[in-house]
């Protein structure tokens, strides 16, 4: 039986089992054998982790010619014009080359967010902007590096789906074991 694990990763928190050095990895949390990440959540993101057993499904969610979609949530920096959502919709030139097109629409703040600590750094005169983003690649940090492209770095992203599987129920440093 394959073993599909979903784990809200903690910011901060390395998405491998070996030991480093100063810094939490999954072992921290997790003690089942024989899985390993499906993708993975730079080191200051938050968010959905799917780990498994399964060779071939780690396969088809990790790799980008799968087209298996992610969602995100990003506070990025000021406030983005119409122009910078429809650059991302239609994909933004980075120096790898052009992403795919990201559905991004603006949102509120989600009620059910918690606190990232440390939190954010805040500035007085720069406002921030919650925006929820849809992607089927998974490029190297392709998220942060697409904001960043059109002048809203991000501050802070939380992966909240990866395919049909949902970070609904789970606080950082949670996981649950769900069938496939």
């Amino acid at each position: 039986m394959t073993t599909i694990i979903l784990f809200n990763k903690p910011f901060q928190v390395m998405c491998q089992f070996s030991p480093v050095e100063g810094k939490k990895t999954l072992a921290d949390y997790i003690d089942i054998p024989g899985v390993y990440a499906a993708g993975r959540l730079d080191y200051e993101s938050e968010g959905l982790l799917v780990l498994t057993d399964d060779g071939k499904l780690q396969a088809r969610i990790a790799e980008p010619r799968h087209k298996q979609a992610k969602c995100y949530l990003a506070q990025v920096e000021n406030i983005p014009r119409r122009k910078a959502l429809t650059a991302r919709g239609r994909g933004v030139r980075l120096k790898d080359g052009v992403t795919g097109p990201a559905h991004v629409r603006m949102i509120e703040e989600p009620d059910w967010l918690w606190p990232r600590e440390p939190p954010i750094r805040q500035r007085r005169d720069i406002p921030t902007q919650w925006l929820e983003l849809e992607i089927t690649e998974g490029k190297n940090r392709q998220l942060r590096r697409m904001t960043a492209a059109v002048g809203h770095p991000t501050l802070r992203l939380i992966r909240t789906r990866v395919s049909r599987w949902s970070l609904d129920g789970l606080a950082p440093g949670e996981y649950r074991q769900v069938s496939r």
